[in-house]
């Protein structure tokens, strides 16, 4: 029943997404601000029971209502619940449609239309930005979201149901809403922290898909000796893994407010382009597939062993 909820949810969420794709953000970010303001005592005793109400109270009680679900209606009352989390936690059409927009603009020629689609998506300022440094951006950003909104959830629901998808998204949620440059003070140091030990796993797990379904050996050379440049590592290891799995290499440096930024390099080969675009959704798929196949596999192995 799990793997058929997913496999549903991720058709729905393809082919019906939602009107609203940051639906789950769009209604916890007020609340996560409630909590900002009514606990925010600048301790991290303080960050992590506002934290607790709003990661662990909402997941405990996903948790407790499947179980019970389960135990008193049947597997196909736990199946129902899993898809609706699914549908609303995963974002499977977030990272492709607006990707192809933007490759197929490059691809094109049309510089301008595809620096406002990245400046929509990603929230970055594009003004200036060349087709090379919007490629590099979109093929971090598709690669990015893919893990955060894609693969992360999945690996939690695969370990904890319903309610690990909802734990990561919640979690993820909350320490980008406290990541801003002015939240400096030790409340906030708790989401971070419970954030990054929640996506240790998942992140090697996704970097590790990348170099299995793209060129293995280049990916793991640059997992080796760039990630850790990268300012979150984890993130840093998906990134890397992902662009030497396509053979592509990303700006080292983009322009903000007129002045050129460096940043950590990534990947190894060709510079980014159009067709590397629609080569990171390539990939992104063919690591959705792997992972849903090993679900498959395990889930035969169960009911073999059983």
């Amino acid at each position: 029943m799990k793997v058929s909820a997913l496999i549903l949810a991720l058709l729905l969420t393809y082919y019906r997404p939602l009107i609203e794709q940051n639906w789950l953000q769009t209604i916890f970010a007020p609340y996560a601000r409630f909590l900002d303001r009514t606990f925010n005592g600048g301790t991290q005793q303080h960050g992590m029971i506002a934290w607790c109400l709003g990661v662990l109270l909402p997941v405990i009680l996903l948790g407790f209502t499947y179980v019970l679900a389960l135990f008193l209606v049947g597997s196909f009352a736990g199946f129902l619940i899993s898809l609706v989390v699914l549908y609303f936690a995963l974002r499977f059409s977030y990272f492709g449609q607006h990707a192809e927009k933007i490759g197929m603009n490059l691809k094109e020629q049309n510089i301008a239309p595809a620096r406002q689609l990245l400046a929509e998506w990603e929230g970055a300022e594009t003004d200036h930005y060349n087709a090379t440094q919007i490629a590099s951006v979109c093929i971090e950003t598709t690669l990015k979201r893919a893990h955060q909104g894609m693969f992360a959830p999945i690996f939690w629901f695969a370990v904890l149901g319903p309610a690990g998808a909802l734990l990561y998204r919640l979690a993820h949620i909350l320490q980008t809403e406290w990541a801003t440059p002015s939240h400096s003070n030790a409340f906030y140091q708790f989401s971070q922290r419970a954030f990054y030990y929640l996506d240790w796993l998942p992140a090697r797990i996704t970097a590790a898909c990348f170099a299995v379904v793209g060129d293995f050996e280049d990916a793991a050379y640059c997992w080796r000796t760039q990630a850790n440049n990268w300012p979150d590592k984890s993130l840093g290891m998906v990134l890397a893994s992902g662009a030497g799995a396509m053979g592509v290499k990303l700006v080292d440096a983009l322009p903000l407010r007129g002045v050129l930024q460096a940043r950590p390099d990534l990947g190894l080969g060709d510079e980014a382009d159009a067709d590397y675009v629609q080569a990171t959704v390539g990939l992104v798929w063919r690591v959705l597939l792997l992972m849903v196949g090993l679900l498959i596999l395990l889930t035969f192995a169960r009911w073999l062993g059983a």
